[in-house]
């Protein structure tokens, strides 16, 4: 009898440490939008630990029509999908051992050292660049993000590059797949943050160090750090920024923080006003969104509408703020910025999103781009929650 019971406790002991064999998440949406190819993370950790994984297993995720979900580890261990998620409802998924199908790339980027180190990524929506140390030091005046159209999902920014640089394509011609007909110069560009004392913008040069994390397929992650500055009485304030673009998304996020800036300081993120299109700005501060249709090189070359946007997930204060009539020269002629005024406190991390979209390619008009904003800007204030169970 003690054998037969040594013999059922040791059973009971290997079911138990025998290997899950699924888990479920659940997701929910607290608004009445729909929400529809947004990626949601869960830790890889926690789905390893609950599946009691080798490090070398794969899974696959299922969602509730027995579809399998793409899906993507990050460079800081989380697990990435995108879900479809009715409003105010909540949707399930599978999370088994398995193996994964392939999935196209669609979120990537490099850095393009024979093109003075710019950082171009993009994905299936459109695409954006950020200058490099080579540009800085042969004195071009680059302080914002560049944007590039595309009205294609594949990845087209490889193409454009070898073009320009080894057979005398000029990537500012649309050669079917959009190009590059935005004008940054020395301004904030499409998007970009600077600390903002005592309302003047202290503005960022290109970046000094870079390195890409995330090269897809479903996201693109890259650490930018930048020379120090001197804010007020801090003489060397160092910025770092995280951004990540996501499959589907018009929107980067960027988390920025600074060190050695001792006390708290006002941040703004700003999109460049052209001649073009003077009075084509947009602000919402309860909201939390500035918006601009940029007809950059004008729409009589055929080049379109850009739409750009930049989305806050806390107040926000909102604002034109022009430059000079003797310094629109030394600007390319750009007229000023609309922006998006926070505070930034020392150690801590600011967060926002900003981007593009193309009259080309799903934009028919402003207000089209105005609601996209308004709604992004809702789901990042209510986002998603996810629960593995």
């Amino acid at each position: 009898m003690k054998k037969i019971l040594l013999i059922f406790s040791a059973s009971l002991l290997m079911g138990a440490c025998a290997q899950q064999e699924s888990v479920t998440v659940t997701v929910s949406n607290p608004i009445e939008l729909d929400r529809e190819g947004e990626l949601v993370e869960v830790s890889m950790a926690d789905i390893s630990n609950k599946l009691r994984l080798p490090d070398t297993a794969e899974v696959v995720i299922i969602d509730e029509n027995d579809q399998e979900i793409p899906y993507q580890i990050t460079y800081n261990d989380m697990l990435v999908f995108p879900v479809s998620v009715k409003g105010e409802s909540t949707t399930t998924y599978t999370i088994a051992v398995g193996t994964p199908q392939p999935v196209e790339v669609t979120a990537c980027g490099r850095v393009y050292p024979e093109r003075l180190d710019d950082l171009a990524w993009e994905n299936d929506r459109t695409g954006f660049r950020a200058y490099g140390p080579a540009l800085q030091a042969r004195g071009e005046r680059g302080f914002g993000y560049d944007i590039w159209t595309k009205n294609v999902p594949e990845p087209v920014l490889e193409e454009r590059y070898d073009g320009e640089l080894n057979h005398g394509i000029s990537y500012h011609v649309d050669h079917g797949n959009g190009m590059d007909c935005y004008a940054v110069g020395p301004t904030l560009g499409g998007g970009t943050a600077a600390l903002f004392p005592d309302s003047t913008i202290v503005y960022p040069y290109c970046y000094k160090e870079c390195e890409v994390l995330d090269n897809g397929p479903l996201r693109f992650t890259a650490r930018l750090v930048f020379h120090p500055l001197t804010v007020k009485g801090d003489s060397s304030v160092v910025e770092t920024r995280i951004i990540s673009l996501d499959k589907g998304s018009q929107l980067n996020k960027t988390v920025i923080t600074y060190d050695n800036l001792s006390e708290t300081t006002p941040i703004a993120a700003g999109i460049v006003l052209h001649r073009e299109h003077p009075d084509g700005y947009a602000s919402n501060a309860s909201a939390g969104y500035i918006a601009y249709a940029d007809s950059t090189q004008s729409t009589t070359a055929g080049n379109g509408v850009i739409y750009v946007g930049a989305v806050f997930p806390d107040n926000v204060e909102t604002a034109v703020q022009l430059f000079p009539e003797a310094e629109q020269k030394d600007r390319n002629g750009a007229l000023g910025h609309v922006l998006g005024i926070s505070s930034y406190n020392p150690g801590s991390e600011y967060v926002y999103y900003w981007g593009s979209g193309w009259s080309k390619y799903g934009f028919a008009a402003d207000t089209d781009w105005i609601q996209y904003l308004e709604e992004y800007a809702r789901k990042v204030r209510h986002p998603l929650t996810v629960e593995i169970l």
